[in-house]
């Protein structure tokens, strides 16, 4: 509150980027108007392949206060989106509720859309129980170790492991209205990375077998070098068709019939 700028680089206001109706997102989100995306600056991750770079980690975006935070969401309401996607929300989650406490008397009623990399403290979850509708973590890596090196997160996948378990404690497997459009659960995300680095097999057991045979994971094919790759070979390049269609064929024999994937 006095101003201080930590590891996330954010004061006792919110940074945003950017927000409005997005199209790019999965199709249980987008609906015919779109999910009401918020992209928060900064991020709690140092991510050297990061797609967003210019936002997580060059601080691209404008602070504004909670009541403006607020307006943002009733403004994307009143524009059709089908809930509040908020990405990047990790640290900056008291001015997100704050926000939201202000968003509601005003007529907030679309879920929320809680957008992380899947690097999120058990007993600041807890506090969200009955806040969020839909959880939709990434899961990057299996691998401590990879992530360590490549995200700057230490345990990151004992880390996510835990969030995502209280995630779907708190709200179950995804659920659609009938429509066909989320209204609350877990939707996981997962990036394939070249040469196994993300280590996707671990993560779909996981999932499978930990967290339900029914979660909704996105298996997604769209990696391409970004940001700090240049110092990376083994980052350098996108990934290979036979490496995503491996990936894709395990989920099935896991029999994660919910699973989306990407088209080639």
């Amino acid at each position: 509150m006095a101003g201080e700028r930590g590891f996330c680089r954010t004061g006792s206001n919110p940074v945003v980027a950017s927000y409005g109706p997005h199209f790019g997102e999965e199709s249980v989100l987008v609906g015919s108007k779109g999910s009401g995306t918020i992209f928060f600056t900064y991020c709690v991750m140092r991510c050297v392949f990061c797609q967003n770079f210019e936002i997580s980690q060059l601080g691209e975006g404008e602070e504004i206060t909670t009541e403006a935070l607020a307006d943002i969401m009733i403004s994307l309401q009143r524009r059709g989106c089908h809930n509040i996607n908020l990405v990047s929300p990790t640290h900056v989650i008291p001015m997100i509720v704050e926000a939201v406490c202000l968003a509601v008397p005003k007529g907030l009623a679309v879920p929320l859309v809680y957008n992380t990399g899947g690097y999120e403290d058990v007993a600041t979850l807890k506090l969200l129980d009955g806040i969020i509708d839909i959880y939709m973590p990434d899961v990057k890596f299996a691998d401590n170790q990879k992530a360590r090196k490549y995200t700057g997160c230490r345990s990151y996948f004992d880390v996510a492991k835990a969030a995502i378990r209280e995630m779907h404690r708190q709200v179950g497997d995804l659920r659609f209205d009938s429509q066909g459009l989320a209204v609350k659960g877990l939707l996981v995300r997962h990036l394939v990375l070249p040469n196994n680095l993300a280590d996707s097999e671990a993560v779909l057991k996981f999932l499978a077998e930990d967290i339900s045979p029914n979660t909704v994971v996105n298996i997604m094919a769209q990696y391409h070098p970004a940001y700090r790759t240049s110092h990376y070979p083994e980052l350098a390049r996108r990934i290979r068709r036979e490496e995503y269609a491996h990936v894709v064929e395990f989920a099935r024999a896991l029999r994660m019939d919910r699973a989306m994937f990407s088209l080639w």
